[in-house]
């Protein structure tokens, strides 16, 4: 297994041809493997840790329109033959990623008829899933996005727990810090998370999942229907 939904569902011969053209990488954490409107090089499929996917507005800082962990890749775009990156990428948890050049993704796509598909059913996946991002800001309140954003956050950790101040969240959500504030304390008390310096890991992921917008079983419902397949990462709640 290589830890990526998308290359463990790739035909044996067309895995082994892109991880001989692949590298290693690591994802730190605040780095920006990608920023909008400017050339992504590289194709990279996490292995471990997640990415959240920001767009800014005017002069507020980014605000978060997805999330990409071992059930996604990056810079899928170039499939289309575009290497402006659309959003502006920022690894929220550290981890490792398989990186394909952009030249050798070129010279694979001919040959390589599953990947060209996973890339393709991958493309409308994020689609829908940046359509539920923006209703759900509009519409949802603080603390189910809260809750939301903790699971999907959760369900690409490695561990129980991961690390994420309330101000980073403020800046992904959209709201002021005090919001923020409140509304983790909220799920504090009700016992379904632990918040320490920091560092949030869930305690009763089913309270959690009932505090939770709907779009959080709306994502993992698109993410199965688009690609096809039983997608583990996305589905960690069925396991618990």
């Amino acid at each position: 297994m290589n830890a990526n939904q998308l290359l463990d569902h790739l035909p044996a011969a067309e895995l082994r041809r892109l991880l001989a053209l692949s590298v290693r990488v690591s994802l730190q954490g605040g780095q920006q493997p990608a920023v909008q409107d400017m050339p992504a090089r590289a194709l990279l499929f996490p292995l471990q840790g997640f990415v959240c996917l920001v767009t800014p507005l005017d002069a507020h800082p980014p605000v978060q329109v997805g999330m990409v962990g071992r059930e996604g890749v990056l810079g899928a775009q170039l499939l289309l033959g575009v290497a402006a990156s659309p959003v502006s990428v920022r690894v929220q948890e550290a981890g490792l990623a398989w990186s394909l050049p952009a030249a050798a993704l070129r010279r694979l796509l001919p040959g390589s008829p599953g990947l060209r598909r996973l890339l393709m059913r991958y493309l409308l996946v994020q689609l829908r899933l940046s359509a539920t991002a923006a209703a759900c800001l509009h519409f949802h309140a603080l603390q189910a996005r809260l809750a939301r954003w903790l699971l999907m956050g959760q369900d690409r950790a490695e561990g129980e727990g991961f690390a994420v101040t309330q101000e980073a969240l403020a800046h992904l959500l959209g709201v002021r810090r005090v919001g923020v504030t409140v509304a983790a304390g909220q799920l504090q008390e009700a016992g379904l998370i632990h918040y320490h310096r920091g560092w949030i890991s869930v305690s009763d992921r089913a309270g959690l999942e009932g505090v939770a917008c709907g779009c959080y079983a709306q994502d993992r419902a698109s993410y199965q229907l688009g690609m096809s397949y039983e997608p583990g990462g996305m589905l960690r709640a069925v396991a618990h």
